[in-house]
């Protein structure tokens, strides 16, 4: 079971967001605000798996929330670790009307797991939902190859990226950074490079600690932007 806090400041948007994900067995909805700064509250108090985010707000207002939520202080006010006893953030989906690539990278350097255009079936929707809450990437096709080429072009560190380069990586976690890239889940990973589901699980944790990211999309983003895979043609 998933749960799914939906962010969305359209009224008719998040009744149907909710109707949606609750008529399927494997989800539930925690809760839904139309406001940034309640989304950070509910998202710390609630601990959904995925936070769908969708909506009108400025584009600027949407990246810092994403941040807040997916990068939160790993420290309370008295200096001891909040995120031990709490479990990981939330990872969040953005539901977006638009392919600005702009935004979308600005999304992604923020922490954001996967982006669904809100021209997209209700099928697709729940699956991105289900992928984000197992920290595999969802990205809608119509922007791949956009996000693709910005990433590719841009590699200046933001703060708190750690600025290493492929040669950080063992050989073998390049091999599993390469197949992430290429699109294939742990399962076909693990099959194809003849090694255990949990190995490739360990692996996949050790190369989003060393880019400094926690969700595969990052990891997609830096394979492309370091050469390690190239977009199809």
């Amino acid at each position: 079971m998933a749960s799914v806090l939906i962010v969305n400041d359209q009224p008719l948007q998040r009744l149907g967001l909710r109707m949606l994900l609750a008529a399927e067995p494997d989800l539930t909805v925690v809760g839904d605000t139309a406001d940034a700064a309640e989304a950070v509250r509910l998202s710390a108090a609630l601990r959904p798996d995925v936070v769908l985010m969708g909506g009108r707000r400025p584009r600027h207002e949407d990246v810092g929330t994403i941040r807040r939520i997916a990068r939160p202080s790993h420290l309370t006010a008295v200096g001891r670790p909040a995120a031990a006893a709490a479990g990981p953030p939330p990872r969040v989906l953005v539901l977006t009307s638009t392919g600005d690539q702009g935004y979308a990278y600005a999304a992604l350097r923020a922490g954001a797991g996967g982006f669904l255009l809100e021209t997209a079936t209700s099928a697709e929707l729940t699956a991105a939902v289900r992928v984000v809450a197992v920290g595999d990437a969802a990205i809608t096709p119509e922007l791949t190859r956009v996000l693709i080429d910005t990433v590719r072009h841009d590699r200046t560190p933001r703060p708190g990226e750690r600025a290493i380069g492929p040669g950080a990586f063992t050989q073998r976690e390049r091999d599993v950074l390469v197949a992430v890239a290429s699109g294939w889940s742990n399962a076909e990973i693990a099959a194809r490079l003849s090694i255990a589901p949990t190995t490739v699980k360990s692996h996949v944790s050790h190369i989003l600690a060393k880019i400094g990211a926690r969700a595969r999309v990052q990891a997609v983003a830096f394979a492309y932007e370091y050469g390690l895979v190239h977009p199809a043609a």
